[in-house]
């Protein structure tokens, strides 16, 4: 006589599911990304301008402009790093 163990029950592998979701990659570069353009968004909206004065001529640039920029310097860094694919190890690149 053989001893049969029970089959796993569907709530405990899909709540493992769940978790292993959780910690894809692809989704917490996504969330950078997003959070990185609404601080360009909230900065354009309620930020400061930056203010030059030399005599009788004045410069006005917005801080979301500077802003914008290393968010999109921060983008291409984070959708590299995040969104690549492991090398194939046989493919030879």
């Amino acid at each position: 006589m053989s001893i049969v163990s029970p089959a796993v029950p569907p709530a405990a592998s899909e709540g493992r599911r769940w978790y292993s979701r959780v910690l894809v990659r692809e989704m917490w570069a996504s969330l950078a990304i997003v959070s990185m353009w609404l601080a360009v968004l909230f900065d354009a909206l309620f930020g400061p301008d930056f203010v030059s004065a030399s005599g009788a001529s004045m410069t006005r640039i917005p801080s979301a402009v500077i802003v914008a920029l290393f968010a999109y310097l921060g983008t291409r860094v984070v959708a590299r790093y995040g969104f690549e694919r492991p090398r194939d190890a046989g493919s030879g690149r």
